[in-house]
């Protein structure tokens, strides 16, 4: 299905699990160089904007240590409600302010996706939406407890216990709420030109 990027060595800039499966369930091969690049934003910038920002500076970030033939593909996501940016939780008690804030309340989740090699380079961003159930404090204590989400944007994964119990409408992309839009990415990657050496 990829004729156009099989002579890529391909990169994924994350170490997220969840972006490492959901890219192989695309049937990709591709190996991974983590992105150590600057994860911060102001807070006056666009949610569109900072994801697409930030999953720009993890590619370039990672471009140079890459092959002459890479293709580099980064993402980053967030969370947004009031407003606000909603990062990832420094702490449990954090992670549990997060979740009230969320629980019984709509929220968009935004992820913002990358492609570089070193002719062409394609940035986008994909919007959901997400409606969690009213979450009791006893149940969101039970999952920061149990799930240890620090390392997910507005403190939870879709597909662990708090999605299967308290999600109740997704508009949008299920799989951009888990990191990566994998139709969007479908897409933008068979427009990739040829690598030409």
């Amino acid at each position: 299905m990829f004729d156009n990027i099989k002579d890529y060595d391909v990169i994924l800039a994350s170490r997220s699990p969840r972006r490492k499966a959901l890219l192989s369930g695309l049937g990709i091969t591709f190996r991974v160089i983590t992105s150590n690049a600057d994860e911060s934003v102001s807070l006056q910038i666009e949610a569109e904007t900072a994801v697409r920002l930030i999953s720009q500076r993890k590619a370039h970030a990672v471009l140079t240590q890459a092959k002459e033939n890479s293709l580099i593909i980064a993402a980053d996501t967030i969370v947004y409600i009031d407003g606000e940016i909603v990062g990832k939780p420094a702490t449990e008690a954090e992670a549990c302010l997060m979740l009230s804030k969320l629980s019984g309340r709509w929220h968009d989740v935004l992820t913002g996706v990358t492609l570089l090699s070193r002719e062409h380079e394609t940035c986008f961003s994909v919007r959901s939406s997400v409606r969690f159930m009213p979450l009791t404090p006893e149940e969101i204590a039970y999952y920061v407890e149990t799930a240890r989400p620090l390392d997910k944007a507005g403190a939870y994964g879709i597909q662990e216990w708090i999605g299967l119990v308290g999600i109740a409408e997704i508009r949008g992309s299920f799989y951009n709420v888990m990191g990566l839009p994998t139709s969007r990415l479908y897409a933008e990657l068979k427009k990739v030109p040829c690598y030409a050496d």
